[in-house]
């Protein structure tokens, strides 16, 4: 029965990352299709569009799924979306911000703050956390592509702000040079693992275990989210704590 029991818990997990990995997928395409329809469905002269692809192309995505969101774009197939931002505080004041593209704006609002109100939080109006965050460009690359001074000397000429190095090369740069600087990179070390615009918090917020851990079930939640695109806040959890909620 042991066997057994163990056999049934190895095809749950896996059954769960296949879930997640087809959420991820599915959110992934739809950026991809509205990218295309805000603008030419070339990427290379659609910055928002090279941006979605190579995202999906990290991700592992297959590239009859990127090719098949393109052309839903070019055939105005599906429905129209709408790039929306929520915000709000979460469990121990901290500040969360929720990107999504809906085509239903009140299902979507009603959704994220049934959540923000079921994990100790509160949504907020537009622009009542964002004032703590930049708005910054990020590219990730993997640590072999270089060492840590041949990045930062390339991220500086293509114009970047500032390269971090520590469990990988963390690039910043305006959102608005970011097309600019990752195709830079790109044409000298190879695509990205990531090139994403996000939010970059200027003050953080400390969170003890019990408040991280309801936290961390808010995140999921919205993450589960359709309409739910990505999530930031300026969680300040520390190690010990971290390897706690992972154990």
């Amino acid at each position: 029965m042991a066997g057994h029991s163990q056999f049934k818990n190895i095809m749950h997990r896996k059954g769960k990352q296949d879930a997640q990995r087809a959420k991820i997928f599915s959110k992934l395409s739809r950026e991809i299709t509205v990218a295309a329809k805000a603008g030419l469905p070339d990427p290379s002269a659609n910055a928002r569009l090279r941006l979605a692809i190579q995202n999906a192309r990290a991700e592992s995505m297959p590239k009859d799924n990127i090719e098949r969101a393109i052309k839903k774009a070019q055939g105005n197939e599906g429905e129209s979306f709408d790039n929306v931002r929520y915000e709000g505080y979460g469990p121990g004041g901290v500040a969360v911000i929720v990107e999504a593209l809906t085509d239903n704006r009140n299902r979507t609002a009603s959704n994220v703050r049934s959540l923000f109100t079921k994990y100790g939080g509160n949504m907020g109006e537009s622009g009542s956390v964002s004032f703590m965050f930049s708005r910054v460009g990020e590219i990730i690359y993997l640590k072999a592509k270089a060492s840590a001074d041949a990045m930062l000397e390339a991220a500086i000429d293509a114009g970047a702000d500032d390269a971090a190095s520590e469990d990988v090369h963390t690039i910043t740069c305006t959102f608005e040079s970011i097309g600019e600087v990752s195709a830079a990179l790109a044409a000298k070390f190879g695509d990205a693992e990531s090139v994403k615009i996000v939010w970059k918090p200027n003050v953080m917020s400390p969170l003890d275990f019990e408040k991280a851990e309801t936290l961390m079930k808010l995140v999921d939640a919205l993450d589960e989210d359709d309409d739910v695109q990505v999530v930031f806040s300026n969680a300040d959890i520390p190690d010990d704590v971290m390897e706690k909620l992972n154990a």
